[in-house]
């Protein structure tokens, strides 16, 4: 695995950015994943609208997404990488919400590149590796 995809490319391909679209089209299917926690943002997202349409076709798009992608496991090495992202940004007085620790630790642990929108953000985890395919 080369990629892992944080929560604001899902949403991106679910609302059909051709530009997230085509930079996942490039890449071969074994060097893209997608951390748990991300998909449970975006079920999060989708549990709390109101029965419609809309929510149908959100709900949809997400499993066809979990049906396309594969997972970033959680194992002993997320939680170390969780712990220690948590800790560092804690001291410097930098934290960051719990999914997104969550999802970069996917990343580190793998040795993997985070796929994300808000890369201001997430540059501040040491040693991730970000980049930004809706640029």
């Amino acid at each position: 695995m080369r990629y892992v995809l944080d929560t604001n490319v899902l949403s991106a391909l679910m609302k059909g950015d051709r530009r997230a679209a085509l930079r996942l089209k490039a890449v071969s299917k074994d060097e893209v994943a997608v951390p748990q926690p991300a998909l449970a943002e975006i079920a999060y997202g989708i549990a709390r609208l109101p029965r419609s349409r809309r929510k149908d076709a959100l709900q949809e798009r997400l499993d066809l997404l979990r049906s396309e992608l594969p997972r970033v496991a959680w194992g002993d090495e997320v939680s170390a990488s969780f712990g220690s992202i948590k800790a560092h940004l804690e001291k410097k007085g930098e934290r960051i919400e719990d999914f997104d620790a969550a999802i970069a630790a996917h990343a580190l642990a793998s040795g993997a590149v985070l796929v994300t929108a808000n890369v201001n953000h997430m540059v501040r985890v040491p040693g991730l590796v970000v980049e930004d395919w809706s640029a």
